[in-house]
């Protein structure tokens, strides 16, 4: 998995949480972003964004299940991680239902949280893949120049086609990935594993 697609976003309005969960997560390997209240994260979360959302429930501006049902609304398929320091089993069915990966309940065993990042990494792959399945093996060799950095000329160029069709292949595989914009589709391409040992030259 491309290392930029291990990210996680903390959003907690607990500093304590944020500075103990970012440490550690910093320490096992994971980029961190972390923010301290969901209306801080929903301000700057943009549909480009990678990897995962370690979400609080209770928070004193807009809380967990409304920061995940905005996400969903925007169309960001961020797997999201639900925190909570109340065992409110109503609350965990609510978040599951909407789409959670996982309901934790504070304070939670480092192992069950990594566990738990780990599967939401996957998943966000397995929907990646998925969706690049949908493609023809054309749009895929354009979608493998699209991620090398290539203009449309030089992958018409490698790929020996007009520049037209290769214009028509990228607007047929942005549909079917759902893409509104070059970073969504590199955004997909890269959670599925795409370009890990590309040589961008």
């Amino acid at each position: 998995m491309d290392e930029t697609s291990r990210v996680v976003h903390v959003v907690d309005d607990d500093p304590a949480i944020r500075q103990s969960v970012g440490f550690l997560l910093r320490k096992a390997g994971y980029a961190v972003e972390t923010h301290v209240s969901g209306t801080q994260f929903l301000k700057h979360v943009t549909r480009e964004a990678r990897g995962c959302v370690l979400l609080d429930v209770r928070m004193p501006d807009i809380d967990g299940l409304e920061v995940q049902a905005t996400l969903a609304q925007r169309g960001i398929a961020l797997p999201v991680i639900m925190l909570t320091g109340h065992g409110d089993v109503a609350l965990a069915v609510r978040a599951i239902k909407a789409g959670a990966i996982e309901f934790l309940e504070k304070p939670f065993e480092r192992a069950t949280l990594l566990a738990a990042i780990e599967t939401a990494l996957a998943k966000a792959a397995r929907i990646a893949r998925v969706l690049l399945a949908a493609l023809t093996p054309r749009e895929r060799d354009v979608l493998d120049g699209m991620v090398l950095g290539r203009p449309n000329k030089l992958i018409a160029f490698d790929l020996d086609i007009a520049t037209r069709t290769v214009e028509v292949h990228r607007a047929n595989l942005m549909e079917k990935l759902m893409a509104r914009s070059l970073s969504d589709v590199l955004r997909i391409a890269f959670a599925a594993g795409l370009g890990e040992t590309a040589d961008p030259a």
